[in-house]
């Protein structure tokens, strides 16, 4: 058995290029892993969470879906996971902003390179399967190769004539619509796909209702191939995605005092505040076998993405109300209550268009010196991408807890500027095998980068303002290998360049995030018991936080870039499973996962910045060696059973654990009080199958068993609590 369900074509993914990942999608001609109990010969770690496994929980937040995953840390924010915050080995997780995030294998982050954060992401409902990938692997993606990557793989085209439909109806106004139908010919094939997700949302707020969700999702596939007999077998694919969304989300929290009290509670002040957007894909994939041990790829892609996020910002109100001073504390709840008036406070037009496009020629060739066989992969990608930023505020009043209009300001130069990134990437992959034993794969990754930004000092744009350059460029080096003790036991090794770049929003001279990645472990499997662990090790030469409203910089900066200096992040991942079989015919899969993480600054940061300008950093400001990294937890814990009829029912739980995290970078310092940290949490999430029919399933879903929540995040302004108890019915038909 293994920990997770593998498939060969999920770590062909780890193996080749940054090619979807789908038998329906590309050319079998080449086969990287062979079977899945050839895993033991993976260098690094991976793990891919399957269709059946989504299947077991009907989850439609990530975060839910990826918290069993050893080496990923998750910061929730809305309780859907609309825009979800990963971390992977140590990589701060601020909108998924420092790892490699891909659908079928296309970076999907709306601007990868001049802007990372992920403010853009699939949903998660309509998705057939997803890969995560760290070690040397990593490499092959990019350009994020410090923590590793998130490859989500969408519905295949089926062989044959298939379609489902699968409705929900749940608390808090929840419905959600998912149906597909496609088939296949010889040389054709089809599928058309859609997703409807709606909610009432589970936060009140004060004097208007609740927030709520309304999010339509939109897929169109579509292939020709040859004749599985002609001299040259190819096979052209094409995508196209559209999908919009408008959600009641806010970025203003609460008060401690006021989330005790009432932790789904939001204040009316923030009544408007909503994110409208817009998201479309146009991929095509062409592979062509020139002979049985050399396949070409080509892959074009263009992503675009329109955004405005409506939100107040209130400045210090929130951490007035968690004042000491009695009278500070009571003017900002008062006003948070609509109590008090509040004039000329600014709710901001996040206003913002992104486009990234680009295209990837790679090849795969079987080859062998001598006695030793090589599978060889190389590859080289035209990347380009850039957002425009065009973010006005409108002026209100709260007068009598009512929100009043006054006017609009045009926005400064910071809010009115174009950024633009300009990439080339290189890459070459050898899995070389030396004997029965000993797997070696030696990855070189390049990655050369300009990025500029434009401000504007007026609305028609015909006055420039200032103006910032840069540019990067690394070679990343990677080497794992795998040694196969036995047939149960197996050992592995892997040593790797971080790179990150630094953003559009990079001065002239600002490097890139650069760190050497250490990973060893062992693999067990018997058959009937499956472990792994694993050590990991990122030795920082200059960490970088990308700096945004939702997880601003250690300065205060909510744009732009901040060097953290040298780091270091050690920890273990850990994950062990195993099935029973009972004696009435039941079974009992258990899986279990954890991750320990040790995260910390090694060097004074004024050492860093001693007459170096591009710091931009107040002397109160500066790091110091033994500081903390921001919201990472310490300890990460899952574990998962079910109980299966083997006909009719089907029961599965699950319980994660997480710890508190620290939401600045000075809590090792001493001193720190409950401001600092968000809480530990418990949650328990449980799903009941039961099979009708071999083409009808009905189910019972439960998010959050307990009940139980807790203060979640602290940004960017004020605490926020964990999705409540949610109970979903749902029922699934394929025909």
């Amino acid at each position: 058995m293994t920990l997770f369900p593998r498939s060969p074509l999920a770590f062909a993914l780890a193996a080749l290029t940054a090619m979807p990942s789908l038998a329906e999608e590309r050319l079998e001609t080449v086969s990287v892993i062979g079977d899945p109990e050839s895993i033991s010969s993976l260098p690094g770690s991976a793990h891919l969470i399957d269709t059946d496994e989504l299947a077991k929980f009907e989850f439609v937040d990530i975060n839910r879906i990826l918290r069993s995953v050893p080496g990923v840390y998750l910061l929730e924010e809305d309780g859907y996971g609309l825009r979800p915050n990963i971390g992977i080995r140590g990589a701060q997780g601020g909108r998924s902003g420092k790892i490699s995030l891909m659908e079928d294998g296309v970076l999907i982050a709306p601007a990868p390179y001049s802007a990372p954060e992920a403010y853009y992401f699939p949903s998660a409902g309509r998705l057939d399967a997803i890969e995560v990938l760290k070690g040397p692997a990593a490499l092959l993606y990019g350009p994020f190769t410090v923590g590793g990557a998130v490859n989500m793989l969408s519905t295949p085209i089926p062989e044959s004539p298939v379609g489902m439909v699968q409705l929900e109806a749940g608390e808090y106004g929840e419905a959600r619509l998912h149906s597909y139908y496609g088939t296949s010919t010889e040389n054709t094939g089809w599928l058309l796909e859609t997703q409807q997700q709606y909610a009432d949302g589970f936060r009140s707020i004060d004097r208007a209702g609740s927030a709520d969700i309304a999010k339509e999702d939109y897929l169109l596939k579509g292939h020709l191939r040859s004749d599985a007999d002609a001299t040259y077998r190819q096979q052209l694919d094409i995508k196209l995605q559209y999908s919009e969304e408008e959600s009641g989300m806010s970025y203003l929290g609460l008060s401690d005092a006021d989330l005790n009290d009432g932790p789904n509670r939001r204040y009316g002040i923030s009544a408007l505040d909503e994110m409208q957007n817009r998201h479309s894909t146009v991929q095509l994939n062409h592979s062509i076998q020139l002979d049985e041990d050399f396949t070409l790829h080509t892959q074009a892609y263009y992503n675009k993405f329109k955004r405005d996020w409506f939100k107040v910002g209130l400045g210090d109100l929130i951490e007035e109300a968690n004042s000491d001073d009695e009278t500070v504390a009571a003017s900002a709840q008062a006003i948070l209550n609509g109590q008090q008036d509040y004039l000329g406070f600014g709710i901001k037009h996040n206003n913002r268009e992104y486009e990234s496009k680009g295209i990837q020629v790679s090849a795969d060739w079987l080859f062998d010196t001598g006695s030793i066989n090589h599978e060889l992969t190389l590859g080289l990608r035209r990347h380009w991408d850039e957002v425009d930023r065009y973010q006005p505020v409108e002026i209100y009043d709260q007068i009598n807890g009512q929100l009043v209009f006054d006017r609009v300001e045009l926005p400064s130069p910071s809010n009115n500027r174009i950024e633009e990134a300009d990439a080339t990437s290189f890459f070459i992959s050898d899995d070389i095998q030396l004997g029965n034993k000993l797997t070696l794969t030696a990855v070189l990754r390049y990655e050369d980068l300009e990025t500029q930004q434009q401000r504007y000092n007026d609305a028609q744009r015909t006055e420039k303002g200032s103006y910032r350059s840069n540019q990067v460029d690394e070679w990343l080096p990677g080497l794992g290998l795998v040694y196969q003790v036995s047939e149960q036991w197996g050992l592995l090794a892997g040593v790797h360049r971080g790179f990150a770049p630094p953003g559009a929003g990079a001065k002239n001279g600002q490097g890139p995030e650069l760190s050497t990645n250490y990973e060893w472990g062992a693999r067990f499997d018997n058959g009937t018991l499956a472990a792994e662990l694993i050590a990991f090790y990122s030795d920082y030469e200059n960490a970088v936080q990308n700096c945004s409203v939702a997880v601003s910089c250690p300065n205060g900066a909510e744009s732009g870039t901040f060097q953290l200096g040298e780091a270091e992040i050690k920890g273990l991942e850990a994950a062990l499973g195993s099935e029973w079989v009972l004696a009435n015919g039941w079974t009992l899969p258990v899986r279990a996962t954890y991750t320990y993480t040790d995260a910390e600054v090694t060097e004074d940061q004024d050492s860093l910045c001693n007459g170096d300008p591009l710091c931009d950093v107040n002397p109160e400001e500066l790091l110091l060696a033994g500081d903390n990294l921001v919201y990472l937890p310490e300890n990460v814990f899952a574990v998962s059973a079910g109980l299966d009829s083997g006909a009719a029912w089907r029961l599965n739980l699950t319980a994660a654990y997480q710890d508190e995290m620290c939401v600045n970078t000075r809590c090792n310092r001493g001193g720190a009080n409950q401001f600092d940290y968000t809480e530990s949490l418990w949650v328990v999430d449980a799903a009941a199958h039961y099979d009708f029919s071999a083409d009808l399933t009905g189910y019972l879903k439960v998010d959050n068993l307990f009940d139980e929540q807790v203060i979640i995040s602290r940004s960017p302004e004020g605490a926020r609590a964990n999705r409540p108890r949610a109970a979903t019915v749902g029922i699934k038909y394929i025909f």
